[in-house]
């Protein structure tokens, strides 16, 4: 017997050619939850700050395909190559989260999925009705 889901599940792909050869989604949503996969900038941007705009301007884009901003993140993962891009990449989140200010975690990693990536990062986010 085939069974239903309890809750609509939305699938989000960034289009990434990796998706279906890895079996994954650049995002799932699931009821008000939005679980975005570790985000890379595809190798846009030579320094990890400039990764991590690139890779906000995707999770940004993977939050509105499913009805949710920034503004809707509650957690946030930082994978860094190097811990010593820590203060550039946080000033970053900053200037994006110092008002929305989700709970955060920065793991220094030894690689990531291709050596000119210096940053992975996921979001979970909550999606809230408008007042």
């Amino acid at each position: 017997m085939e069974r239903k889901p309890m809750i609509d599940r939305q699938n989000i792909s960034s289009g990434s050619p990796r998706e279906p050869i890895l079996g994954y989604s650049r995002a799932v949503k699931v009821g008000n939850l939005v679980f975005v996969a570790g985000t890379t900038s595809g190798g846009v941007g030579d320094t990890a700050a400039e990764q991590t705009r690139e890779i906000f301007r995707r999770i940004e884009k993977a939050l509105s395909e499913a009805g949710g901003s920034l503004k809707d993140v509650v957690r946030t993962r930082i994978f860094l190559t190097d811990i010593g891009d820590f203060d550039a990449v946080g000033a970053v989140h900053g200037e994006l989260f110092g008002q929305i200010l989700p709970v955060t975690s920065t793991i220094g990693t030894t690689a990531l999925a291709s050596p000119e990536l210096l940053v992975e990062i996921e979001v979970d986010a909550v999606l809230t009705v408008a007042a």
